[in-house]
């Protein structure tokens, strides 16, 4: 019965946000109906000491990168720079290769370091220009944009820098580099699956006459008679973010060690902050910084007029992506406190092979919680020991439980409470039923990448 009950919660708000309606709402609800039905005395408590308590802290950790990311995005947008660089592309590549530059581009940013939620934001206006001029339906952006940044550089790549790559290092002693030829077969299996299966659905919509589309919200503000600037210059604000992300997270430890010490004159109490925790959301606050002032200075003429409007934008923006994967963090955390939760995660540990076991658990938890590194932290907090006994005893490297675990957790993650999901149509102005069919198209084929990964593993030894 508990375990229908934490289920029941997960559909409702899957059903809530499919239907559009609010995750900021529906998140609690959903989250605390399933503590009424297991423990109604612990409804006050779990609300403000987990659910709140989980969201604010996201929100605190986290909202600096959402902001930035926004203004960053809508300031390529305003300033012409987007256009740009989709007009050099479409001259270099054609019309017909859209979607693969927005997939590279995607790629480039996340495997240079920069949030997958930055690259949405940075990215869209970029998608937006591209496929209106190639006349590609606009509600196949997210499934591409998520191709891009959501699947094989989270978590396949090796070397990836993505948290979901790093997680498993802590839990198995390895390295972001493990099972490198593992990791690039499933990469290739991604990305040329997941080409197909957008281009496909390119052409099943051009035979139906479907063109990008009217009356659509949140479409890029670029003023149609601006002169374009030079391709390079609009492209350097987008490579520079990527570099000055790699030399922060190189520089800060350096400046601060692994600890620092806040005591100024007016604090009753010093605030002590773990920096080899805070390095990576550091360094890409300041990168974005670094890319919002040179985009102000390369073009700050063109943008002047319409800055202070195109701000507000960004910060409603901004706003409402991050309360609305906060919900998520806060519900995910209460669903994983219930008894449900953990017989759910008690039953798993009956599946014999451990590769499978160790997928199907991760992918799963990573589904129910919403969130891929929230899912994987939660499995291998629990049950990596069993995993690393079970590798040893079938002679299976550690490298191997390391890209299975990571990859797994960019599977099933993306179901349509996904906050990264939310914020990705939130972002393009899309709904959940416009658009999430193709976004799980792409769900499903990084959800087969890891068994194919397994299976390739078994037949032939490779690591």
């Amino acid at each position: 019965m508990t375990v229908l009950i934490a289920l029941a919660a997960l559909a409702l708000l899957m059903l809530a946000a499919y239907r559009g309606y609010s995750v900021i709402l529906f998140a609690p609800i959903a989250a605390l109906g399933a503590v009424l039905l297991t423990d109604p005395a612990a409804v006050a408590p779990a609300f403000t000491g987990v659910f709140m308590e989980k969201m604010v802290g996201f929100i605190k950790l986290y909202f600096p990168v959402f902001l930035l990311g926004a203004v960053f995005g809508k300031l390529i947008e305003l300033s012409g720079f987007s256009r740009s660089i989709v007009a050099a592309a479409i001259r270099l590549l054609g019309t017909r290769q859209a979607m693969l530059v927005i997939v590279l581009v995607c790629a480039l940013l996340t495997y240079g370091g920069v949030s997958l939620f930055v690259v949405v934001f940075a990215v869209y206006p970029f998608a937006a220009e591209m496929f209106r001029q190639s006349d590609i339906p606009k509600r196949l952006i997210p499934a591409t944009i998520a191709l891009g940044a959501f699947s094989f550089t989270m978590d396949a790549l090796p070397g990836t820098p993505q948290i979901q790559n790093i997680i498993p290092s802590t839990f198995f002693n390895t390295t972001a580099w493990a099972a490198p030829w593992l990791g690039l077969i499933g990469t290739l299996f991604v990305f040329c699956t997941g080409m197909l299966y957008l281009q496909r659905q390119r052409n099943k919509a051009q035979r139906a006459g479907e063109g990008y589309g009217s009356n659509l919200r949140n479409e890029p503000e670029t003023a149609a008679d601006l002169a374009l600037p030079n391709p390079w210059l609009a492209l350097s604000p987008l490579v520079l973010v990527g570099v000055m992300n790699l030399l922060f997270t190189h520089w800060i430890p350096q400046w601060y060690g692994p600890s620092h010490t806040l005591q100024l004159p007016g604090m009753s109490a010093p605030v002590n902050s773990d920096v080899a925790k805070l390095t990576a959301i550091w360094a890409v606050q300041a990168a974005l910084l670094v890319g919002i002032l040179m985009v102000l200075v390369c073009a700050f003429g063109v943008i002047r007029e319409r800055l202070a409007e195109g701000t507000k934008s960004a910060v409603g923006g901004a706003l409402l992506a991050a309360m609305n994967t906060a919900s998520e963090y806060g519900f995910g955390a209460v669903i994983a406190s219930l008894p449900g939760f953990l017989v759910l995660a008690d039953a798993l540990r009956g599946i014999p092979n451990p590769l499978v076991n160790e997928a199907i658990t991760v992918t799963l938890l990573a589904g129910i919680t919403g969130s891929a590194s929230g899912g994987m932290s939660i499995a291998l907090a629990a049950m990596s020991d069993s995993f690393i006994a079970a590798a040893h005893a079938a002679n299976i490297p550690l490298e191997v439980l390391h890209r299975v675990a990571a990859m797994a957790s960019g599977g099933m993650d993306t179901l349509p409470h996904n906050g990264a999901v939310i914020t990705l149509l939130a972002v393009t102005g899309l709904t959940h039923r416009e658009a999430y069919k193709d976004i799980f198209g792409i769900t499903l084929i990084k959800t087969l990448a890891v068994f194919v990964v397994i299976a390739t593993f078994y037949a032939t030894g490779i690591v």
